[in-house]
């Protein structure tokens, strides 16, 4: 019953404009990792990811304005017939830098040596500001910072959304039993 309560809440809550319907997640989480990201603003708040099953992924919503990354590497293990396949693209490194704009990451976690400008702990998610478009719902927690550093970039997240990217040196691979970023 809870779950259901859960659904209607979320359904009225996408209705009513407070909180976007992107897309249904996989059901399948990637990990991506940078040894340094750095971003004129960042938004976050906490909102729930839904698989088209139905079930919930509870995440941290990170929104990052003009992001630039040292590299990237994501991957993300899928089980198929033949074995754990894992699917691996990576960019940058000695490639050259790699840019997105309004870069939305649904993460699990984040972890890094991080240095935060102008940080706003504890701001009501519908006034965050320092990314066009990244708002939570009212009442809601929030935070915010003018601008970020994090080194050692390692995240486990349901869903990456972002305009213009660009990778430069990009590479694709699909292996069995392959190796992950981190």
């Amino acid at each position: 019953m809870p779950a259901v309560l859960a659904v209607g809440i979320m359904a009225d809550v996408m209705a009513e404009g407070a909180l976007a319907a992107s897309f249904a997640v996989s059901g399948t989480s990637f990990q991506v990792s940078s040894g340094k990201l750095t971003s004129q603003g960042l938004a976050s708040y906490v909102q729930t990811d839904r698989s088209v099953d139905g079930k919930g992924h509870p995440v941290a919503l990170l929104g990052i304005g003009d992001a630039k990354l040292s590299d990237i590497c994501q991957s993300a293990q899928v089980k198929t017939p033949l074995g754990t396949v894992v699917f691996k693209l990576t960019a940058g490194g000695d490639a050259g830098e790699v840019t997105a704009s309004n870069l939305v990451i649904d993460g699990e976690d984040l972890v890094g040596d991080a240095r935060f400008g102008t940080a706003e702990i504890g701001r009501d998610a519908t006034t965050l500001d320092q990314v066009p478009g990244v708002h939570g719902e009212k009442g809601k927690f929030g935070l915010q910072a003018g601008d970020i550093e994090v080194a050692g970039v390692r995240s486990h997240a349901w869903s990456a959304t972002g305009g213009n990217f660009r990778l430069k040196g990009m590479r694709v691979a699909v292996s069995i039993g392959g190796k992950q970023c981190f």
